[in-house]
């Protein structure tokens, strides 16, 4: 059934496509059809953060990023979802057309830029949902704030947000928010984490309630500079890392059409080099900071791989624009 869907939708522009799946995720879920379309997904519970996944295949951030769809997404058997990147304040991102599809290398490339409602709006919509289970909710800055004030941005979001999620994730990692990634580096990423592990102390007097704070970082990192994020993860106590996000390389696109389109490369082009950053990064934290795998998942032996790096949870989303709801109870049955 979703091979029919998919090739209807890759008619369509990519965003277009996209915008259009959440639309009727969405309407499935208020009719409660969804139980009876997906694939079933066995039950592979383990425990992470100090927090108990039902499996542990999840939705990666960026395929949610209001929390529109999050009833729809959660009838389809991940373990945990990720929605956001959210912002303080709504912007539109970048000109479209902004994300790109390439069908031939199981790729695709965006430069969407954070576009989202504002983080007033995600919280209305988590409010609104049915969803019970692990949801993350990842968190950026403007795209015009400046770097060195960021910190801001991202404590106004963690604020409005700590009640509502299970966990949060920082992203530092985009490639598409000017000056962005430099807040992975140095005194830089350990005066910003220090900073939200602060306020994580302070929210979780007030609220009784202890929630992760994780990390997300790039790819494109060499192995002095993933040292230096390791030591910083340790030192300031993060709950998690999540490896890794779109990479600016365009190996494996070389030729296609799209492959030299601006912004974050993601899907199977980035599954080697993604996994070889776990198994770098679990070679330096050890069992001292969870590692959460993702990048080209788009098959199930893709996940176990990742697990076997080093990684206790995965997360798709390219991979699962290909190979559609399947995709899901595949990695978790690989992974059992």
């Amino acid at each position: 059934m979703y091979s029919i869907a998919r090739n209807l939708l890759f008619q369509l522009s990519a965003e277009t496509a996209h915008e259009l799946t959440l639309d009727a995720l969405s309407a499935a879920a208020r009719l409660r059809l969804l139980p009876a379309l997906a694939p079933a997904v066995p039950k592979a519970p383990v425990e992470v953060m100090g927090l108990r996944f039902d499996n542990p295949v999840g939705l990666a951030a960026g395929l949610d990023k209001n929390g529109s769809c999050i009833d729809g997404l959660g009838a389809l058997g991940f373990g945990f979802i990720e929605i956001g990147t959210i912002t303080p304040r709504p912007q539109p991102g970048n000109p479209k057309p902004r994300l790109f599809r390439i069908p031939e290398a199981k790729g695709v490339i965006n430069r969407m830029g954070f576009n989202n409602a504002g983080v007033d709006a995600l919280v209305a919509n988590v409010k609104a949902a049915r969803f019970r289970g692990i949801l993350g909710i990842n968190i950026g800055k403007n795209f015009d704030t400046p770097v060195e004030n960021a910190v801001h941005d991202y404590l106004i979001c963690m604020r409005k947000v700590y009640e509502h999620a299970s966990y949060i994730t920082v992203n530092i990692s985009s490639p598409n928010t000017p000056g962005l990634r430099d807040l992975q580096y140095g005194e830089s990423l350990r005066l910003l984490l220090s900073r939200l592990k602060q306020e994580q102390a302070l929210l979780a007097q007030e609220q009784g309630r202890y929630v992760p704070l994780a990390v997300k970082i790039a790819p494109d990192m060499d192995s002095e500079q993933l040292a230096g994020v390791a030591e910083c993860v340790m030192q300031e106590q993060m709950d998690a890392v999540i490896a890794t996000n779109t990479t600016l390389s365009r190996a494996g696109v070389e030729g296609l059409a799209h492959g030299d389109e601006a912004g974050g490369l993601s899907g199977a082009p980035l599954t080697e080099r993604s996994t070889q950053v776990i198994a770098e990064l679990y070679s330096l934290l050890g069992d001292s900071v969870p590692i959460i795998g993702v990048g080209g998942i788009t098959g199930g032996a893709d996940a176990k791989d990742k697990l076997d790096a080093g990684a206790k949870l995965v997360q798709i989303y390219s991979g699962f624009i290909y190979a559609g709801p399947k995709l899901i109870s595949d990695c978790v049955m690989a992974c059992r």
